[in-house]
C-alpha cells in the first residue's frame, strides 16, 4: 500500500472572510479536512458553534466518510467548509 500523499489545497470556511492554503493527505476523510480546515479559523476569527462540519466540492457536500482521493480533490483545487446540522 502507497504512503499517504500531501495534498495542498485552497480552503474557505463559512463567514470567514481568509481562504486559506491547506495540507491535507490524500487518504483524510472529509471528516478530518474539515477538523485541518477549522483549525486555522474556529476559535480564532470565528467562534465554535458546537455542530459538525461539512465540506463543499464542486458545490456539494462531500460525505464525510469520503476521502481526498475518492471526492477527485487535487492539489490547490477549491473546497468549502461549513456548519453542518446537528
Amino acid at each position: 500500500m502507497a504512503e499517504p500523499q500531501p495534498v495542498p489545497i485552497n480552503a474557505m470556511f463559512q463567514d470567514d472572510f481568509v481562504t486559506q492554503l491547506a495540507l491535507v493527505l490524500d487518504t483524510d476523510t472529509m471528516d478530518e479536512v474539515a477538523t485541518k480546515v477549522a483549525h486555522h479559523v474556529v476559535g480564532r476569527r470565528q467562534p465554535d458553534r458546537g455542530l459538525p462540519m461539512v465540506v463543499k466540492y464542486q458545490g456539494k457536500v462531500v460525505p464525510a466518510a469520503t476521502t481526498v482521493a475518492e471526492a477527485g480533490i487535487a492539489p490547490l483545487h477549491n473546497v468549502y467548509v461549513e456548519w453542518g446540522t446537528a
